[in-house]
């Protein structure tokens, strides 16, 4: 039971509409994994921001995180979802519209970076070799940091946050749900997302990997360990990469074609 808009009501679970809505939501992300997917096929083996302006960057990585994310933030959305009374497909939508929202916030410094490990790929492969070793550090001394806990803690036991937005009021109160659920699993997810930048943006394996990694660290009950356990493959792709420079595909321009 969860209190309602911080008055004594209480919402009574639904499970034929909490079915219903994770449905909906799992079909969703179906729709952004094909939508990648047919993307990426036009994409395959290009680095950095692969030839896209800002303005089609964004909405591509949107709809990327849409794919990768969506499953893991289902559970969630389904909790807020017995907190609200009336025009529930609109209330939730608002919120995955707030939670997508600063995903799609995210992908302005991924934008960045990716144009950088382009630029440094085809013109200074020295300095791109060093960020390859320096992505995957910083990925695995951030996954075993307090920081990522205390992320981590928030995505795992939503509860507290949701009797937070209980107090929200306003048209944009899902917004504003979505958004503060979304800050926190920006912080919790970030440094894996950052691991694109190393392997290629649009490198639809790294993609699948990372998902199911989310939503393990999320989910399953030993979900904190297993984030502990790719920081520390993190650290060691860190050292491996600097004799395997294959192994960050997107720091390292393509060979050039022989004739």
């Amino acid at each position: 039971m969860v209190r309602v808009n911080g008055s004594a009501e209480l919402a009574r679970p639904r499970p034929g509409l909490a079915t219903r809505e994770a449905a909906l939501l799992l079909i969703a992300a179906a729709g952004a994994w094909a939508g990648t997917v047919t993307l990426a096929r036009g994409m395959t083996g290009m680095s950095g921001v692969m030839g896209l302006e800002l303005a089609v960057f964004v909405p591509v990585w949107t709809l990327m995180m849409a794919a990768m994310m969506l499953p893991s933030v289902t559970p969630v959305a389904l909790l807020y979802a017995r907190t609200v009374q009336a025009n529930r497909a609109v209330r939730i939508t608002g919120l995955v519209a707030g939670y997508l929202g600063v995903w799609a916030a995210a992908g302005l410094p991924a934008y960045g970076l990716a144009w950088l490990a382009g630029w440094l790929a085809g013109e200074h492969p020295g300095t791109a070799h060093v960020l390859a070793v320096a992505v995957f550090a910083v990925c695995g001394v951030y996954q075993l940091s307090s920081l990522k806990d205390r992320c981590l803690a928030h995505c795992r036991s939503p509860l507290g946050l949701l009797l937070h937005y209980g107090s929200y009021r306003g048209r944009v109160r899902d917004l504003r749900a979505g958004a503060h659920h979304g800050g926190y699993c920006l912080g919790c997810c970030w440094a894996l997302m950052v691991i694109l930048i190393a392997v290629g943006v649009m490198n639809l394996t790294a993609m699948v990997g990372l998902a199911a990694l989310v939503l393990i660290e999320k989910t399953w009950r030993w979900g904190t360990a297993a984030g502990r356990l790719a920081g520390a493959a993190a650290l060691a792709l860190a050292i491996a990469v600097i004799w395997f420079p294959w192994l960050a595909p997107g720091l390292h321009a393509a060979p050039p074609m022989m004739n």
